[in-house]
């Protein structure tokens, strides 16, 4: 049995309109590759046909994945608890040796993307931030040695 999904009202949305695009407009510029490549002649000896048939197999495989994620997503509640670090909270924090403030949302891995400060709860930062309160400090554990925040600020 599959696992529930934990996303926000965005990162559904996101997959929502990615499942969208994959169904109707590359599905479309797939088929029309491949109606192309046919009427080259002959299929057995057309390397263009067959690049084109992959890739629409593999497109036909990322639908079915999104439709099973999204068919196992929980959204995640506005009424989660404010005044703990839990998935979907958005944490201000300080890092003890450089005094350098942070801000971090942390998500599930389908909607971690570093670049826009949204880290999986599963990565070594989110698993240590998980269950703390404001003003405590944290010693978190990296693959690069360790690290140690002041939780500043909980917000959803």
């Amino acid at each position: 049995m599959s696992e529930d999904i934990y996303l926000t009202q965005e990162g559904y949305e996101k997959l929502v309109n990615e499942l969208e695009h994959l169904k109707t407009v590359k599905r479309r510029v797939l088929s029309k590759a491949i109606g192309e490549a046919r009427a080259h002649g002959d299929i057995s000896e057309n390397a263009e046909y067959d690049a084109a048939r992959d890739a629409q197999a593999h497109n036909e495989k990322q639908i079915v994945q999104l439709e099973d994620k999204l068919a196992r997503v929980r959204i995640l509640d506005k009424n989660i608890p404010k005044d703990e670090v839990l998935i979907g909270a958005k944490v201000k924090l300080m890092d003890m040796d450089t005094q350098e403030e942070l801000e971090y949302t942390l998500v599930s891995e389908l909607e971690a993307d570093y670049n826009q400060g949204k880290i999986s709860v599963s990565s070594p930062v989110g698993e240590g931030l998980l269950g703390h309160k404001e003003n405590e400090i944290v010693q978190i554990n990296i693959p690069a040695g360790s690290i140690k925040y002041k939780i500043i600020k909980i917000s959803r």
